[in-house]
């Protein structure tokens, strides 16, 4: 659902000369032929386009094309490609999928680079891939892990699309042209077929299929690893233990053939797959060992995939720190005690932090104590303490804070002088360096300090001393991987322990909670990461930051199809909040847009109804929620608008759009998880009225829009690029829904 990467729109502008990097000059603001709109230059594909198969044969990895090339002394064809954007959405649903547009592609070893995914998984839950329903044969993880390794290597800094880059390998790599700036498709595909024509590089011709299976079980080719695993999938026994004995002889480890026996039921192939990907020592294997992890096998397997990943380890970082993490998840931290802080925090209540006049009445009084006894060493720590209160206070102006952090460390520091010394003098002095940005000397008070548990461990200084020695060990682990170095796995079992507590305490928040989940999760440690986030959401059930976590993990765990059922089951519990239709609302809006990307528009509307529905069953609870379910409410029915246009239901398309425009106004320049907005979806509604002379229903639009604040009409910033001007900010997020108060 996330935009994680900026591109800009390339569509329309002007085209980069073939082998040169110098840019055009932009044309005049008709650029497109006399009146001729955006939308009639690269109509949106139909509902009927996007059935129409991909079959462009992408290569999986830049590594494989590359090996691929220099077999076929083929040129390698880099496509990026951009949810959204007018131009790329016309690639994606109607020229990659025409015949005559997919040979041009063939002449070349083709990769695809776009950062959104389109599937929620990768894999079913049989190990077979998923492929991607807006490019074909390759999975989304494939066409989004690529992008950053070519950004690096050919895209000049600048992430832009649509874009077609050719690379000749046989001349070191040199570019044979990098189209971006294109004010129609046939300047692309000009340079496709004039680059093959020019080339004087005759390459190999290879016939596949005339090889053995066997034989291709370690090839890098798309074409033979997807014929192995389909060979595999329909082979009996002794076909499939042929193919896994292959690959073990050939040292290579498909992931994607172990895989299949990984995750199927014969535990002979299941065995003799885990015993080849633990015989191996690439990188590419490093995730399907934590697959296998996750799953029951004898200790000795066990332990034979965990000395993979140290051996792994001698040239991978990334390895390195896994094997690292299997360990500290194991141990107990020596630094924070979970057992005693549990205990302390038992009878902890749950009641929010003192009011400002509270903060500034004990000020006063401890400011008093302690200028009537200067030397007395308690007085000043109390003080010390009541001033970090109001300066951490929100109330409090930022340029009188820092001030107060000052007068609260040198006043902390002056009772460890007169003797005080422990869990109060470290904890204030940990607090106050941390706000004066002096990091370093805050996570060691820090660590000192939950050496020993206070009195007061329900207080607010005990949690964030706890988050902050959290925070300075995955730091230091952070840096530790940055500069490839090991890393002790102590510090790993004492961010969990610090977190553990810490979802337990009365200051704990949902921020914190976020933040040990994705840590963990970023370690791969997602049995332990998954109990966090359950446990969390236990505590704070209307905590936005946790339920979009949960989306993420049921999709990936579960496909869409679990999302809106495991929601359809937390409203069926007995203790759900008034709040979770809100979220359950958002979960189908979610379902709905992977149905769409997967081309199945019947369900996706059914999706799209039932979280219309959770909506209105919200605002029913109350009133005050309408704003912001109006909004999402609006956002479906125009995604129904472009569903009914693209299956040419005109009148139903311009019903529903000016229904989102009346429903919320102001969304109607907010994309939604596809990159689309309402706005979009009208002005392609009105590019077809003009073509199809509907003047009755031109007329009916372009009042709609005529009554929206122009502001919503501008093109988004990504899309106002001019050639020269760096590129701008990314595509706004469809949004997230403000976390409901409670009432």
């Amino acid at each position: 659902m996330n935009l994680r990467i900026a591109y800009t729109l390339s569509a329309l502008v002007v085209a980069l000369i073939p082998s040169a990097r110098a840019q055009g000059t932009a044309p005049n603001s008709g650029g497109l032929p006399q009146g001729v709109s955006r939308e009639q230059m690269w109509p949106a594909p139909t509902e009927e386009d996007w059935k129409k198969p991909c079959t462009i044969p992408w290569e999986r990895t830049f590594e494989d094309a590359l090996a691929v090339a220099l077999e076929t002394k083929k040129a390698i064809l880099i496509c990026v490609n951009m949810d959204g954007e007018i131009a790329s959405e016309h690639y994606a649903g109607i020229r990659y999928r025409d015949p005559a547009i997919i040979k041009l592609y063939e002449a070349y070893i083709p990769v695809i680079a776009s950062v959104y995914r389109h599937t929620p998984r990768d894999y079913d839950d049989d190990g077979r891939r998923i492929t991607c329903p807006r490019f074909g044969t390759v999975t989304c993880g494939e066409h989004i892990a690529i992008e950053p390794g070519l950004f690096e290597k050919f895209f000049d800094g600048r992430r832009i699309a649509p874009r077609h880059i050719a690379i000749e390998i046989e001349k070191a790599n040199a570019e044979m042209y990098d189209v971006f700036y294109a004010w129609d498709t046939d300047t692309i595909f000009n340079n496709l077929k004039e680059g093959i024509v020019t080339r004087n590089i005759e390459p190999v011709r290879i016939v596949r299929s005339d090889r053995r299976i066997e034989e291709r079980v370690n090839s890098p080719a798309a074409e033979d690893r997807a014929a192995v695993e389909d060979a595999y999938v329909k082979g009996d026994h002794e076909t499939r233990r042929s193919l896994l004995v292959a690959a073990a002889r050939g040292g290579g480890a498909p992931v994607d053939l172990l895989r299949l026996s990984i995750f199927g039921l014969d535990e002979d192939l299941k065995k003799l797959a885990r015993e080849t990907l633990a015989r191996g020592a690439s990188e590419a294997s490093i995730d399907l060992i934590l697959e296998a992890l996750r799953a029951p096998m004898p200790a000795e397997e066990r332990d034979a995939l965990v000395a993979a990943l140290k051996r792994i380890g001698e040239t991978s970082a990334r390895a390195r720190t896994l094997a690292t993490v299997y360990q500290g998840l194991k141990e107990r931290s020596a630094a924070v005690d979970v057992d005693a802080w549990s205990k302390a925090l038992g009878g902890a209540s749950y009641e929010p932090p003192a009011a400002r006049s509270v903060l500034e009445t004990r000020l006063e009084k401890r400011a008093q104590a302690f200028e009537a006894r200067p030397e007395d060493a308690i007085a000043r720590l109390d003080y010390a303490e009541s001033v970090l209160a109001v300066a951490s206070d929100p109330k409090t102006e930022r340029r009188f804070a820092r001030v107060m952090f000052e007068d609260a460390e040198y006043s902390a520091l002056q009772a460890e002088k007169f003797g005080v010394t422990g869990w109060r003098t470290n904890a204030a002095v940990a607090i106050a360096t941390y706000n004066l940005g002096r990091t370093e000397e805050a996570f060691a008070r820090a660590a000192a300090a939950v050496k020993e548990m206070p009195s007061d461990a329900q207080s607010v200084i005990s949690a964030s001393v706890l988050a902050l020695f959290a925070q300075s060990r995955q730091q230091a682990i952070a840096k530790a991987a940055r500069a490839k170095e090991a890393w002790p796995p102590e510090w790993l079992t004492d961010v969990n322990a610090a977190y553990s507590v810490l979802a337990q305490h009365p200051f704990g928040t949902d921020q914190q909670i976020v933040m040990h989940y994705d840590f963990l999760k970023s370690l791969q440690a997602r049995g332990e990461a998954a109990r966090v986030l359950d446990d969390g959401l236990a505590r704070f059930k209307d905590s936005w930051i946790l339920h979009d976590r949960m989306r993420t993990r049921i999709l990936d765990e579960r496909g869409v199809d679990g999302l809106e059922l495991v929601y359809g089951a937390m409203l069926s519990e007995p203790n759900a909040s008034p709040n979770l239709e809100a979220f359950a609302g958002y979960a189908s809006l979610v379902a709905a847009e992977f149905k769409r990307r997967a081309k199945n528009p019947e369900q996706a509307l059914e999706s799209y109804e039932r979280g219309i529905a959770h909506y209105g069953k919200w605002i029913a609870r109350d009133a005050a929620n309408k704003p912001t379910a109006d909004h999402f409410i609006a956002l479906a029915l125009a995604a129904r608008a472009r569903l009914a246009f693209e299956r040419g239901d005109d009148r139903e398309a311009l019903d529903l759009i000016l229904a989102s425009f009346a429903r919320k106004p102001e969304a109607a320049a907010s994309p939604d998880g596809l990159n689309l907005t309402p706005v979009d979806t009208a002005k392609l509604l009105r590019a077809r009225f003009v073509t199809t002379k509907r003047d009755d229903m031109l007329a009916e639009i372009q009042t709609a829009l005529d009554k929206l604040d122009p502001e919503l009409l501008k093109p988004p910033a990504w899309d106002r690029e001019e050639p020269g001007a760096s590129p701008t900010n990314r595509r706004p997020r469809r949004g997230a829904p403000p976390a409901p108060e409670r009432r």
